[in-house]
């Protein structure tokens, strides 16, 4: 495997990739692996069956310490931080005075007076410049984490049975968006019950040197674990309806048009965009992303025409062939009037195919449902 092109970082996970034959691409800054030689399909279902071990050491982590940090998160993020128990972790946004989202993450308390906030990696520059304008009107201290850290995600319905004799930590004991900090492999880790996927599984931060060591006992360990790379990860998340940064949710979209409004905490107080959101919900969005799902054969891609109401209202945000459910699969900005059940169609190589709206999740029998 050739070096990546010298303006693409890499993770500290890098050698293993290429080791292991990873096919690498660009992905929000850095050379990533979209898939190994096993391919997406078989990456995607050693998840859903068992267990696949994904690199997302890209992801942007940022410490927040200090006696108004709990005061800083909270205004800068749209869900309320002020709810965390040291060990617990929350899905949240961050946006603009107008509503549109800058970043989806996941705030975690540290400790006392001590917060890390995951970011997405292609929006680490400007997630900081966004947090550091405010940070000035609070006493707290913000440092990027960032380059320190090497991210492993383990998951799959196998995945606490993999990880158990690596650690001392009880597992059992970590809930759902919980974490506890407990070495892994002889390193010291946090252990979150978190992931992208909707199956159970454990992300794994350590030292960015000790990435490495932890990547391979993980793949070593009795129970058959999957190297999986980005091609995998983004199917298992679309069957979720897991929203994406940069495909389904950007700045020019608001968390109640992505039905994320239940990340939306208007009672808490004051936060950036609270204004332009407690408008929107009195009168109503006037879209919001759907799901929909081909009843014809056809591979749904970003950028393909969505027809509805025999007009064209927008691109495809998300778009895949579903490998567990076998049929092509979307999201995309629909009218109000689009209920679950509403015919639509996408135009796929200048054919019109014929879909309909769906619920999310596509995919509901995940071990995280079980």
């Amino acid at each position: 495997m050739a070096d990546p092109p010298p303006e693409l970082r890499t993770t500290p996970l890098h050698e293993e990739h290429v080791r292991l034959n990873a096919r690498l691409v660009p992905f929000g800054g850095f050379a990533m692996p979209v898939q190994y030689p096993t391919g997406i399909r078989a990456e995607h279902q050693a998840v859903r069956d068992a267990a696949g071990l994904f690199d997302v050491s890209h992801m942007g982590e940022f410490s927040v310490t200090g006696p108004q940090a709990l005061d800083l998160v909270s205004y800068v993020t749209t869900n309320d931080p002020a709810r965390l128990k040291i060990g617990q972790a929350q899905y949240s946004a961050m946006c603009r005075e107008d509503g549109g989202i800058v970043d989806d993450l996941v705030v975690y308390r540290m400790g006392e007076g001590e917060y890390r906030l995951v970011v997405n990696a292609a929006n680490i520059e400007k997630d900081w410049a966004h947090i550091t304008r405010f940070a000035g009107d609070f006493e707290a201290e913000l440092y990027d984490e960032s380059d320190g850290i090497a991210l492993l995600a383990l998951q799959g319905p196998l995945a606490r049975d993999v990880l158990a004799p690596l650690t001392g930590a009880d597992l059992d004991r970590i809930g759902f968006y919980h974490f506890a900090q407990a070495e892994v492999a002889g390193v010291p880790a946090v252990i979150s019950r978190t992931g992208y996927t909707g199956e159970d599984g454990f992300e794994l931060y350590v030292e960015a040197g000790d990435g490495p060591p932890v990547w391979r006992a993980l793949l070593e360990s009795e129970i058959a674990v999957t190297p999986a790379g980005l091609g995998a990860r983004d199917t298992l998340r679309l069957e979720m309806g897991y929203a994406l940064y940069g495909s389904d949710i950007d700045e020019g979209t608001t968390p109640l048009e992505a039905r994320l409004g239940w990340l939306v905490r208007l009672d808490k107080g004051e936060f950036v965009g609270r204004g332009a959101l407690e408008r929107q919900k009195a009168e109503g969005v006037q879209r919001r992303l759907s799901g929909i799902r081909l009843t014809e054969r056809g591979f749904p891609r970003p950028g393909h025409e969505v027809v509805f109401d025999q007009q064209v209202i927008g691109p495809v945000r998300s778009g895949t062939v579903s490998p567990t459910l076998g049929y092509g699969i979307a999201t995309a900005y629909l009218p109000r009037a689009a209920e679950p059940g509403s015919p639509v169609r996408i135009v796929i190589r200048g054919r019109e195919v014929q879909g309909e709206v769906a619920r999310t999740p596509f995919y509901t029998e995940g071990s995280l449902r079980r």
